[in-house]
């Protein structure tokens, strides 16, 4: 990556030259991209729900938490839509991920105990990927702004950066900032405005390829999507990284 001076008429503004061009500004999903969520919600949903799923073996915890984290999104789609809550969402999801072992959820304290079991221990296990802070000290040296948009709230996104160590992401937007969710183009050119950037060198990076990468990329920034599985997408043309040191190439 390089980084050279690029004149505007505000004055002098820094730029790098990246393998998806000049870039002067850069906005991150949270989720999966720069926090591992997914493993935080497995340790989480372990420790609330092992006495209802004793002796489980290992292979059927992992189901278990595939069903939570890819399967009941539905859910989440219905809160962003503002028909659940938050916790509403998270006690369906867990409901639907238990019935599939033939486990049912009491309502009452039961569930109240279990979203509260739930909710501290992922809170308490959220992490920064490796490749974060590499990439976010070559932005600090190069001098060039950098943020978040997120598909949640914000203070409970700021508390989440927090807690894995990402108190320098100074610029963050949430659904709540401007009453709209990815991939909702003013969501996005919020960030941009945050960032005092350009949209057309605002390079914007999450792992959801649809809501991220494309969704960006039709509000004008250029989208990349952050592939970390190598997941195999036929005919997809678009802009993409294995991982976040590759935005450093």
């Amino acid at each position: 990556m390089e980084v050279r001076a690029a004149r505007s008429r505000a004055g002098a503004k820094q730029a790098v030259h990246s393998r998806f061009g000049t870039i002067g500004g850069v906005l991150f999903d949270i989720d999966d991209t720069l926090v591992d969520l997914e493993s935080s919600m497995n340790l989480a949903l372990r420790e609330a729900s092992e006495h209802l799923l004793p002796g489980l073996e290992q292979a059927d915890w992992t189901r278990f938490g595939r069903i939570f984290t890819h399967e009941t999104t539905h859910f989440y789609d219905r809160y962003l839509a503002g028909e659940l809550t938050f916790n509403d969402q998270r006690l369906l999801r867990g409901r639907a991920a238990l019935g599939h072992f033939g486990v049912e959820l009491e309502a009452g304290i039961p569930e109240q105990q279990w979203l509260a079991t739930y909710v501290t221990a992922q809170q308490g296990s959220v992490r920064a990927f490796d490749d974060v802070a590499p990439v976010l000290d070559a932005l600090d040296a190069a001098g060039i702004p950098y943020g978040a948009v997120s598909n949640n709230v914000h203070d409970y996104q700021r508390a989440k950066l927090d807690s894995a160590g990402l108190q320098r992401i100074r610029h963050l937007v949430g659904t709540d900032t401007v009453g709209a969710a990815k991939p909702d183009p003013v969501v996005f050119l919020e960030g941009v405005r945050l960032l005092g950037c350009a949209a057309g060198q605002t390079l914007y990076v999450g792992d959801n390829r649809l809501v991220d990468a494309e969704g960006s990329t039709a509000a004008g920034l250029v989208g990349v999507w952050l592939n970390r599985t190598a997941e195999q997408v036929p005919g997809f043309e678009g802009r993409q990284v294995a991982s976040l040191e590759e935005l450093l190439e």
